[in-house]
């Protein structure tokens, strides 16, 4: 029964479900839950938490993970891929399809592979001009 409970879409799982589709960014629990407090001003940090992992439990949100990082969330659950900054951490959706990983021929000694996962990297924009702006020979340096 409190499995039922736990199903049923609240006005504050709503709310924040609304707030992520919302939100391209790929925010932290704790970037959302600054956004979810706009409507919600008197909701807590767990009560995010805990309808995030009932959301994801769903199906109705991406809990993107990866090692070293803060878990982001992605109301966007169509299949698609994600590339990381390797400087800033931002997270942002791959446009094109890409080929589905191929995990056949995958042996790894005293498991059964079942799936993967595959996310890009690389360095965001922003932090791309940041860079240039501050070499010596960037914008500024040049006479």
């Amino acid at each position: 029964m409190a499995e039922q409970r736990s199903q049923r879409m609240t006005r504050q799982r709503k709310i924040i479900l609304e707030e992520l589709r919302k939100l391209k960014t790929h925010p932290t629990a704790d970037e959302l839950y600054d956004a979810v407090r706009e409507r919600l001003p008197r909701i807590s940090l767990g009560t995010v938490y805990r309808n995030l992992d009932v959301l994801q439990e769903n199906g109705e949100v991406l809990k993107l993970e990866s090692a070293g990082s803060q878990k982001r969330f992605d109301g966007d659950i169509r299949p698609h891929y994600h590339v990381r900054c390797v400087r800033c951490g931002r997270v942002g959706d791959v446009e094109n399809e890409v080929a589905d990983l191929d995990v056949s021929g995958v042996n790894a000694p005293g498991f059964t592979i079942t799936g993967g996962t595959v996310e890009f990297y690389g360095v965001c924009d922003i932090c791309r001009n940041q860079e240039k702006a501050s070499r010596p020979d960037g914008p500024q340096g040049r006479q």
